[in-house]
């Protein structure tokens, strides 16, 4: 009873400290670098969806940045056309993308491991022209702005944001909504992992075969773990268009999935607190990159080498250490003496 009321405190600790964490940190950066923190939230978000589905479930997916899309242009469009303020459409944008990625899943149920994720790369490939075909919705090449609609969109050109009779900076704002919206989403997947839900997606990512046997629905669970996912994804494409304020086919590359798909596994596949670190890694590194040299190709290279070094060092992400430090406080709070 003692070390169960131990853990109970240690978590309640924990969570207090994330969340002082999440209200003082733009106290200690510039307003310019708080957005940078906000972007890496969208990164936060998308990532903790595709762990659950790749991390969780066992489903490869490298079409995550076009998902991202599907809840980007869903916002844009509600924006633009039918004159929605940005931040109302995050749900539905949300809801669109988890219908599409259900619609990604059914191959799911035919293919497996490479295959299914040449399936889901393909889709990432191929959204970029479909966002061109069809102009009159999503603006072509040229994409939509939001900026065309600032008197409808919360966050607007003004540079400040007024809430509850409070005046914030944009960027503070953006950070707070994001960030905010991440920490729910990352409690439903901690609750969805650490109940039945989850133990049906580990069991068939363990063995498909075990889990059929022990009754299993393996369609139900696939399908509803790219849908999941697939929600995840649409809510950080929903924020990236409200903070870039414009959305394009260029903004959704094929490179957006592989980008998201190194966040998961440098944060720790199975580890969501790994995946804070796993979004913090593929924000910041590709500008730190820049500054060990600008010439052509260098870049890529840093980020590429840095990948590697990561995996070398921590096999199982960073997820992977973090358990490790905490496993002498855990053995020694759950062992009876």
């Amino acid at each position: 009873m003692r070390q169960r009321a131990l853990g109970t405190a240690l978590w309640l600790l924990l969570a207090v400290a994330v969340l002082v964490v999440y209200v003082l940190a733009p106290r200690f950066v510039s307003d310019f670098h708080t957005r940078d923190l906000a972007h890496a939230g969208v990164f936060f978000i998308a990532i903790v969806g595709l762990n659950l589905l790749t991390g969780y479930t066992g489903q490869i997916s490298l079409g995550h940045g076009a998902l991202m899309a599907v809840g980007g242009y869903t916002t844009a469009a509600l924006v633009v056309h039918e004159h929605w303020r940005d931040v109302w459409t995050i749900p539905l944008a949300g809801v669109a993308a988890g219908i599409v990625g259900f619609l990604i899943g059914l191959p799911a149920l035919r293919l497996s491991g490479l295959y299914l994720a040449l399936a889901t790369f393909a889709f990432a490939v191929a959204m970029p022209s479909l966002l061109k075909k069809f102009s009159g919705l999503t603006g072509g090449g040229q994409g939509l702005r939001l900026l065309e609609q600032a008197p409808l969109q919360v966050t607007g050109l003004s540079g400040t944001v007024t809430l509850f009779g409070h005046s914030t900076s944009q960027n503070h704002f953006l950070y707070y909504l994001t960030w905010g919206i991440g920490l729910v989403g990352f409690l439903i997947a901690w609750l969805i992992v650490r109940g039945r839900l989850g133990r049906t997606f580990r069991a068939v990512r363990d063995s498909e075969v075990a889990a059929a046997s022990a009754g299993i629905d393996l369609a139900r669970a696939k399908t509803t773990a790219f849908a999941i996912s697939g929600v995840y994804a649409g809510v950080a494409g929903a924020l990236l268009a409200i903070q870039s304020e414009i959305v394009n086919p260029l903004s959704f590359t094929f490179l957006l999935s592989i980008l998201l798909l190194v966040g998961t596994v440098v944060g720790g596949l199975g580890s969501l607190p790994g995946m804070v670190l796993g979004a913090l890694f593929i924000q910041y590194l590709p500008d730190l990159s820049t500054h060990v040299s600008t010439a052509q190709g260098v870049p890529d290279f840093v980020f590429g080498a840095a990948i590697i070094l990561v995996m070398i060092l921590l096999p199982m992400g960073a997820g992977g250490l973090l358990r490790r430090l905490a496993e002498p406080l855990t053995t020694r709070l759950y062992t009876r003496p």
